[in-house]
């Protein structure tokens, strides 16, 4: 429950992320100071979706892993039961 919650409260300090990189920061200054506020929340969308996408992938990971991992040591019990 408390990685949960950790994991919770990252991922909501991301969510005021915003573009890092000069390329980005130029383009979104520009289209903000023309009204165009569309292309910035596209932006920082981007970003976001590339930052969580690393994280979700590992923890898909981690969880088909740890129940592999659990059946195994079931089946390993069952063994040394029969056996």
């Amino acid at each position: 429950m408390k990685i949960l919650t950790v994991f919770l409260m990252m991922m909501a300090g991301v969510i005021s992320a915003s573009a890092q990189c000069a390329m980005c920061k130029a383009t979104l200054e520009n289209n903000i100071s023309n009204g165009h506020i569309g292309i910035a929340a596209g932006i920082n969308f981007g970003i976001l979706y590339l930052f969580a996408a690393p994280y979700l992938f590992v923890s898909v990971l981690a969880y088909l892993w740890y129940r592999t991992s659990k059946r195994n040591a079931e089946k390993s019990i069952e063994r040394n039961w029969a056996g």
